[in-house]
């Protein structure tokens, strides 16, 4: 039913392929749209829009230190 295809990534201009099996998950999960990006910038994409976490430093309940 499914078959895997090559699509060209909209970011970084490489082709990548779409496999059968993601096709497939994109039809269970009800998106019609293809991916326009491959993995690669995709995870970069994300991790940008995410920015640094904020730390604190933290006090032990138990030994205070």
């Amino acid at each position: 039913m499914y078959e895997d295809k090559t699509l060209i990534c909209k970011e970084c201009g490489k082709e990548f392929v779409f496999t059968a099996g993601e096709q497939e998950f994109y039809a269970e999960k009800g998106f019609v749209n293809e991916p326009q990006r491959c993995k690669a910038c995709r995870d970069a994409r994300k991790n940008a829009a995410k920015g640094e976490r904020q730390m604190y430093t933290a006090t032990c309940a138990r030994c205070g230190g």
